[in-house]
């Protein structure tokens, strides 16, 4: 892909300084360590929105079943679940 774009940024000498000798310690240049990382925080966003859309989706099926009368109290799963790990626990 050809590189047409220039990014510029401002950031603390310290910074810049350590980036630098940590890109060389791996033998690669700066810009190629830099596309990496964006490459990544691109693909980190994306796959959070996305599973914050998974979430949101859920909720809302959730509550639709609650609205229609198909779900269950929050009292009613914990004695469900109480029922459950003493009934386990009884056949140890």
């Amino acid at each position: 892909m050809p590189k047409e774009a220039v990014f510029t940024l401002k950031l603390e000498p310290e910074l810049r300084a350590a980036f630098i000798a940590e890109a060389e310690a791996a033998h690669r240049p700066a810009s190629q360590v830099v596309r990496e990382l964006m490459r990544e925080f691109i693909e980190r966003q994306r796959e959070a929105r996305e599973y914050a859309s998974f979430l949101q989706r859920k909720v809302d099926v959730a509550r639709t079943s609650m609205r229609a009368g198909r779900g269950c109290t929050n009292d009613e799963v914990e004695a469900e679940f109480a029922a459950r790990r003493e009934s386990a626990e009884g056949g140890l």
